[in-house]
């Protein structure tokens, strides 16, 4: 493991502080928000810009690659990115920071574009998986992280906006500096929703779910925190909560996907979320209460974005897994934009602690159509399934796609040592019967 992270530990680095940098902005955006008395409604649709954005990104990014290369798209959208932030506290506005936060979205979808790009071809085929494990855990650490940070200033203030451009500036250099070649960008045409949902159901359904729920918990749980009158420190470590969940969860649930019927683990895990959801709404603002909840909520969230992946390509040909990855995360993102405004509103007409409602009934309507697609679909036999592979629901259709590939080679590398164990061991079977019979009839000369 070490060896394969010597190659790839500068852009991980870089990696990781942008993450810092934007994770502290998606927290800044609702506690400066409460500050500046902005309503549950019109964050949710500052939120939903982000999500805007972020799809237009990775639509567009590739294309923009192409034609002018990877160096200059990754520094014109860092610079627009740090510009964005350090803007935020000038401009207090609803609607300037709905069309900056389209832009940093934006932003952030293409420059995950260009590093995953750079990690991908920096990895082997013997090595993708570990690489892209390493990429998701530095993602996510820097989330958590960025949540201590918040600590360290007033959100009232543009110290903190300061400092998350200051990240997010310094966050280019690692990258820049190590990356040797440019490689070729290739993202495969989405495919349609028609054509995604005729293959996959329940894959569709619950990745459009998950958009919303994921998009609801990183956007509104600070408005949730700041409209109930949590501090600052609160806030931050509830946001943390909810990935540190996704971080320890993750590898039991992957662990289970390759040994089940994943469609039963999609039903357990969104139970698990709908109940926590559960604990956070009837306790009443609990602080223990609040925390254990966001640790379950958010910790099914992240694995159940792998589970549908994984899940969907086990229903797919091989050819046809490119473009479903990019027509999942385009569906993701269109959930994405849909749930935090639903939440909004439900905020605003029936009090913050509407937020556990809202993500409550969305994990519960992600279980009860798996529960049904049950009755329609018979099951994969797990030894025909992809391997599972923790994907964030941030990453690109690049590392979506290198992670389909990933998954389709390593679970054919298993099969085939499977049938050649099988053979082996059939053999062995075969020598050990010859070799009986051999002493049966030696048995039978003697006198």
């Amino acid at each position: 493991m070490f060896q394969v992270l010597a190659g790839v530990w500068a852009l991980l680095l870089g990696i990781v502080l942008i993450m810092l940098g934007n994770g502290m902005h998606f927290t800044l955006i609702g506690l400066r928000g409460g500050i500046e008395g902005f309503s549950a409604a019109e964050l949710a649709i500052v939120t939903s810009g982000y999500f805007t954005g972020f799809l237009s990104g990775a639509r567009f990014t590739p294309a923009l690659i192409r034609r002018v290369g990877h160096v200059r798209v990754f520094a014109a959208l860092g610079s627009f990115m740090s510009a964005g932030l350090i803007a935020f506290p000038l401009f207090t506005d609803p609607i300037a920071w709905t069309l900056l936060r389209v832009l940093v979205g934006f932003c952030m979808s293409g420059i995950y574009v260009a590093a995953e790009s750079w990690l991908n071809d920096a990895a082997t085929n013997e090595t993708r998986g570990k690489v892209l494990s390493a990429y998701m855990i530095a993602q996510t650490l820097g989330i958590i992280g960025a949540q201590g940070l918040l600590t360290l200033g007033d959100a009232g203030t543009s110290v903190l906006f300061i400092g998350a451009s200051i990240l997010v500036s310094v966050s280019f250099a690692p990258i820049l500096l190590s990356v040797a070649h440019v490689p070729a960008v290739e993202v495969a045409r989405p495919m349609s929703l028609r054509g995604l949902f005729a293959g996959s159901p329940l894959g569709t359904v619950g990745i459009f779910l998950l958009g919303s729920v994921y998009a609801t918990q990183s956007g509104m749980g600070a408005v949730f925190g700041s409209q109930i009158g949590m501090t600052a420190s609160q806030i931050a470590l509830f946001v943390a909560m909810l990935f540190a969940g996704a971080l320890v969860l993750q590898y039991p649930i992957g662990w289970l996907s390759d040994r089940m019927d994943r469609r039963k683990l999609i039903l357990g895990a969104s139970c698990m979320g709908a109940a926590a959801c559960l604990l956070g709404w009837v306790t009443g603002g609990g602080l223990v209460a609040l925390m254990t909840a966001a640790f379950f909520a958010g910790g099914v969230t992240t694995p159940l974005y792998a589970l549908f992946l994984a899940y969907t390509n086990d229903t797919l040909s091989a050819e046809d897994m490119p473009a479903a990855s990019g027509g999942l995360v385009f569906t993701f993102g269109l959930g994405a934009i849909a749930g935090p405004l639903a939440t909004g509103w439900a905020m605003e007409e029936l009090g913050p602690f509407a937020f556990w409602p809202s993500l409550g009934v969305t994990f519960a309507a992600i279980a009860l159509y798996a529960l049904y697609r049950m009755t329609q679909r018979a099951v994969v036999p797990t030894e025909e399934t992809e391997s599972y592979l923790g994907v964030l629901p941030t990453a690109s259709p690049v590392a979506v796609e290198a992670a389909g590939v990933w998954a389709a080679e390593n679970a054919e590398a298993e099969r085939e040592a499977a049938a050649e164990d099988e053979a082996d061991e059939q053999a062995k079977m075969e020598a050990a019967e010859v070799e009986l019979a051999a002493e049966a009839v030696t048995a039978e000369k003697k006198p």
